[in-house]
């Protein structure tokens, strides 16, 4: 069964990491990806816009 290549792309990165010791790095890039998610919904959904912005 052939991986995905999101799955594939995502366990190069999380191992990557474990590799060069940089795995720090991993919470750091899910919570810049998840505050990423958070704005674009933001924007993209006018009225709910001022209930996204406040968490922030």
């Amino acid at each position: 069964m052939k991986r995905s290549f999101w799955k594939e792309l995502i366990s190069d990165i999380f191992f990557a990491g474990k590799k060069e010791k940089k795995g720090w790095l991993i919470p750091l890039i899910i919570v810049l990806i998840l505050l990423s998610a958070i704005l674009v919904l933001g924007t993209a959904l006018g009225p709910l816009a001022p209930f996204i912005y406040s968490f922030l």
